[in-house]
């Protein structure tokens, strides 16, 4: 068998509520206004499907024209390392890809997450070809269904004292897990938190312990956005109130100063979701600065990738816990990762109107869990009718 072509289309995705964190009117969209998905045929008929992460790049006024270089950059790279390949040949085919221009080798998420679109679809291959799910062919299934937390949806009039009664009603829903990002903005370069931020957060932890005791586990979220000495103060005002994690403190490019954090709290450090290969994820366990790691399938380097650094976390006793604000199918991969990890412990529930119906057999976020789909490869297949209607390229 061999790879013949690559095809690229652009969904529009439909916008929601924001939860979470943030302007609670601003217009949403769950893993990004629009979803680059790209289709690897082969000689045999069998064709594989990826996604090449957009994110929240691309947002208001945009339109899917303002990314026509990484369409671009897709053909591209299948069209120099993956054409006339043996698909099953995924390891050789990804280090062409990393390693076969000697000035695009160090990792960047934006070539990171065209590789992982192109490994992903180069495994749904693998797996239709097979009959088998791709977990299968990763050793199996370790999990009947998938534990899964929920963002916490917007706390009424903004008042920390009402969390108790969010938190209760999340609990109602069936969820077990979820997490809050107080600190606006999230993006920028690290900065001061003030002791009314910080106090803020803490009674939202105060309201939820009140309300619901220890039947819901919460995880600070933030970005990166918080200089070292404010991620210490924070974990401090927090930590009686035994938060789920603390998601990235400060910002993925210095590990150093994640450790450092992580030295001064007894609070779980999770992140991951911007870091790229299996290098990145081995200085993050090296270096202990984080217990919990939030690989991103879409970015890292795709499902294989996703396997290894699983089992380098595996032997540091670490857990993974997915990063899934994405798209669909991008969704799916992670999935067929934490299904056969044994130290997987928790993914993100997140979806959009528009991810529970896209498949024909959508995946099912229900009581708190992911239900595991079966199908060979991916398991996922799109729905013809749906996908008609938010085709924009």
């Amino acid at each position: 068998m061999k790879v013949t072509g690559v095809k690229t289309y652009v969904i529009e995705n439909e916008p929601g509520i924001r939860s979470g964190g943030g302007d609670q009117d601003e217009e949403w969209y769950v893993g990004g206004k629009y979803f680059l998905i790209l289709e690897l045929s082969t000689d045999e008929g069998i064709v594989g499907l990826g996604e090449k992460l957009t994110g929240s790049s691309f947002h208001g006024k945009m339109t899917w024209r303002d990314f026509q270089s990484q369409i671009q950059l897709v053909h591209e790279t299948v069209e120099a390392f993956v054409i006339g390949q043996d698909p099953f040949n995924i390891e050789k085919i990804y280090y062409d890809m990393y390693a076969g221009r000697h000035d695009y080798r160090l990792p960047s998420l934006h070539y990171g997450m065209v590789i992982s679109g192109i490994e992903m679809a180069l495994w749904d291959i693998v797996g239709k070809a097979n009959n088998q799910p791709i977990y299968n062919m990763l050793g199996g299934k370790c999990w009947d269904q998938l534990r899964a937390y929920a963002y916490m949806p917007p706390i009424p009039e903004g008042k920390a004292e009402n969390a108790g009664a969010v938190a209760e009603q999340l609990l109602k829903d069936g969820n077990s897990a979820c997490k809050f990002d107080p600190f606006q903005p999230i993006t920028g370069v690290p900065r001061d938190i003030s002791l009314k931020e910080i106090t803020y957060a803490e009674n939202i932890f105060k309201s939820i312990r009140d309300a619901v005791g220890n039947e819901l586990e919460v995880g600070l979220g933030t970005h990166g956005q918080l200089t070292t000495y404010s991620a210490i103060r924070v974990a401090k005002a927090i930590e009686p109130y035994q938060p789920f994690w603390f998601e990235e403190p400060v910002s993925p490019e210095n590990i150093d100063e994640m450790a450092r954090v992580a030295a001064h709290t007894s609070i779980p450090i999770a992140t991951g979701e911007r870091l790229a290969t299996i290098f990145q994820f081995s200085e993050l366990l090296r270096k202990q600065a984080a217990q919990i790691i939030q690989i991103d399938i879409g970015q890292a380097g795709g499902i294989l990738v996703g396997k290894k650094v699983a089992a380098m976390a595996e032997a540091s006793y670490a857990v993974i816990a997915p990063h899934m604000y994405c798209g669909p199918v991008a969704a799916a991969a992670a999935i067929q990762v934490a299904t056969c990890s044994p130290n997987f412990m928790i993914a993100e529930a997140n979806q959009g109107s528009l991810h529970k119906k896209i498949f024909k057999d959508p995946i099912v976020f229900d009581n708190g869990y992911i239900q595991i789909p079966t199908g060979p490869g991916l398991g996922v297949e799109f729905d013809p009718k749906v996908l008609e209607k938010h085709i924009v390229s």
